[in-house]
Parts: structure tokens; C-alpha cells; sequence
């Protein structure tokens, strides 16, 4: 199998000027290794590591550069029958977190940096998680130790995935679009194929920045940074193009929503999400509409609100797959209820009509999503 080794390639743009530093067909397992957003602040997995500060020289190199050199990816990943045009395909099998993963505070970063009522969130501050392996073996299912009064089931996600641009160059802290980029969208997670625009031959795919875990909106901008090793592999979705990114879960479809204010990330994805329903499953516009505000099965999911330069909002618009289909159409034989007062021919009892010993046929989609 293919693996690119971490350190062998750290770019923190994606340049659809730079060589492929890997060559996959569609359909091939590959493994790439990851360093952290902060490029090693945790320096070594031994069981006392180095631990760099958020003011020393470390970060003082990163931060010479303008966007500063934060969240290295590795790549580009070329997939052979990808061109521009086409949708790149982005399935995850596993993520290992490395042993040790850290969060904490930025100086000048996050909603609180300044703020007087709150004086110990302005102050620099590093604080690291343990990860340890879970019934695997590995990490991919493991915990994170917080301290010793507290840790969690580790759900780790690759919080920056994106293809190159045909022109523009984005660099991999800032960049957001259709085309990926540092989302921080926890659902890039194992199991889950993500759907990127490709917009240069061979798709162009970096991948960095992961992390054990995270809440809601990644408040402070740091989230549970670690180094990783990923599994994955691609195919093609010719002639195709989307208006944001879409991810394909198990059980549900997530459509992506960019951008700022919150309200227009929202609005975003649930555009994004009809024109998915209507265009692959035959869902009416109207009736997903309708349903956006009275199906409690539909959700919105906040990622990302960090504020930090320029980053936007992410969101994502949630619907379960059982429910992908045209409510309104006329139901079927088997489905339809008789209509209220109406009478049952003398002797025999309508085939959907409740009795003491049967119960009425649900309609469909009435469940439970999974």
C-alpha cells in the first residue's frame, strides 16, 4: 500500500502549481501521515515530551509568515481519471490520532481574547490530551485523557481536506469553498465519503489538520490538534459540479453551508441540500421546505465559528436517508388510511383500518431516522 510518511511533504497552500507527491488509481487504499495545526508543538510521544509554548520560538517561526504557517497538509494526491469538472469522491476508512493530541489558547485568538472580564482565557496557555488506544488496538476508537478527572470516547475527524483551485492559490489556514479546505467539519470522519469539486486534472487532493475531537463551533480556534495517520481512497463522479461540499454518512446526507454571517452558512447548506434531494432522490423542493421546519429529524450542525482573520462560518444542513423520498405523492395501495367516517362494506373490514388485534401500517418515513 501507498503511504506518504509525515514529514516527507508539508505545504500550507493548495497550489495546483505544486508536483503530485502521490500518484492513486480510483478505488486504490492509501495512507498519508499528518503532523498537527501548530507543526509539532508537541514535539516527541515519549511519556514526558516537549511541549512548546504559544509564545516561544516555535510558534514565533510560524508566525513570521503571512497567513502565518499554520495547518500543514500533505499533498497534492493525484487520482487518475479525475479532470476539472468532475466530483472527486473522498472515502475514509480509518483515522489513528497520534499519542498525544493539545488545545488551549492562541493570544489574540478566539472571542475572548479581549475580554477583561474573563483575564485567564487572554492568557497563553497550552493544555495536552493523551489519547489512548481503544478495543481495536488503536486509536481510532480510543479515549482522550483531558486530566485526570475527565476523558472522553476520541472522535477524530480530518478537519482540513481540499482539491486545488483551476487559478487562485488558498493557502491551507484560510481556504474554504466548494472545493474543501480548513472546515473543521467533524463528519470527515471514518466511514464517510466526502464530496469535493475537482477543478484541475487528477483532482489535486490535500489532506491535514486532524483532530481527536471536537465541540461545537471549535470556539477558541484550537480543537484537540494532533498528528495522524489516515486511510482512504477516491473515485470519480464525472461531469458533475456542486455548489459546497456534501458528505455521505451511513444512515443520513450532510450538505455544507461557507460563509458569514451564521445565518447565510445556514441558508447556504439548505440550498446545498435541496438541490441534492431534488436533483439524486426526486424530493420535491416544497416538501423538504416544509419539512426543514416541522420534521424534527432535520438538523442544522455548526462546526466551525472561529474568529480568526477571515475564516467563515460551516455548517452543515442534516436529513436521514429513510426519509429521502416525495412525501407528497399520492400514497400507495398498502399506505393510504381511509378517510375519516367513511364505512366498511357490511361484513368486512377495510385492509388499513385499526382493530383491537391489529394495528394500522405506519406511513412511510414515519420512523425513527437511524
Amino acid at each position: 500500500m501507498k503511504k506518504i510518511l509525515r514529514g516527507k511533504v508539508q505545504k500550507y497552500a493548495f497550489d495546483f502549481r505544486d508536483k503530485p507527491c502521490l500518484r492513486v488509481k480510483q478505488g486504490e487504499k492509501f495512507q498519508v501521515e499528518t503532523d498537527d495545526a501548530l507543526s509539532g508543538l508537541v514535539a516527541d510521544d515519549s511519556d514526558t515530551p516537549t511541549v512548546h509554548s504559544m509564545t516561544g520560538e516555535h510558534l514565533a517561526k510560524l508566525t513570521r509568515a503571512w497567513p502565518p504557517l499554520f495547518n500543514p497538509v500533505v499533498g497534492p494526491i493525484y487520482v487518475e481519471g479525475c479532470e476539472a469538472g468532475d466530483v472527486l469522491a473522498v472515502h475514509i476508512d480509518w483515522i489513528d490520532p497520534w499519542r498525544y493530541g493539545f488545545s488551549g489558547i492562541i493570544p489574540g485568538m478566539g472571542p475572548l481574547s479581549d475580554q477583561i472580564q474573563f483575564p485567564d482565557c487572554v492568557e497563553p496557555y497550552v493544555h495536552v490530551i493523551e489519547h489512548f488506544p481503544g478495543p481495536s488496538g488503536h486509536t481510532r476508537d480510543g479515549t482522550g485523557k483531558y486530566s485526570e478527572n475527565l476523558s472522553w470516547d476520541l472522535q477524530p475527524f480530518i478537519g482540513t481536506l481540499a482539491t486545488a483551485s483551476e487559478r487562485e492559490v488558498f493557502t491551507s489556514v484560510l481556504g474554504q469553498g466548494a472545493f474543501g479546505g480548513n472546515i473543521d467539519c467533524r463528519d470527515i470522519r471514518a466511514g464517510h465519503t466526502i464530496y469535493l469539486n475537482a477543478y484541475c486534472k487528477g483532482g489535486l487532493l490535500y489532506i491535514g489538520d486532524v483532530h481527536g475531537g471536537q465541540g461545537d463551533t471549535e470556539f477558541t480556534g484550537i480543537a484537540d490538534e494532533t498528528r495522524a495517520t489516515v486511510q482512504l481512497s477516491c473515485t470519480v463522479i464525472k461531469n458533475r459540479r456542486l455548489p459546497c461540499v456534501r458528505i455521505d454518512k451511513p444512515d443520513s446526507v450532510v450538505a455544507v453551508g461557507i460563509n458569514m454571517p451564521m445565518e447565510q452558512a445556514v441558508l447556504d447548506a439548505t440550498r446545498n441540500l435541496m438541490e441534492w434531494l431534488r436533483d439524486d432522490y426526486g424530493v420535491p423542493p416544497k416538501d423538504l421546505y416544509v419539512r426543514m421546519s416541522c420534521d424534527p429529524a432535520f438538523r442544522i450542525r455548526t462546526y466551525q465559528m472561529v474568529r480568526a482573520i477571515t475564516l467563515r462560518h460551516v455548517v452543515g444542513a442534516e436529513y436521514p436517508k429513510a426519509r429521502l423520498f416525495n412525501a407528497l405523492a399520492k400514497p400507495s395501495r398498502v399506505n393510504r388510511l381511509p378517510r375519516v367516517g367513511a364505512k366498511a362494506k357490511p361484513g368486512k373490514t377495510p385492509k388499513s383500518a385499526p382493530t383491537s388485534r391489529r394495528r394500522a401500517p405506519a406511513a412511510r418515513g414515519s420512523g425513527r431516522p437511524k
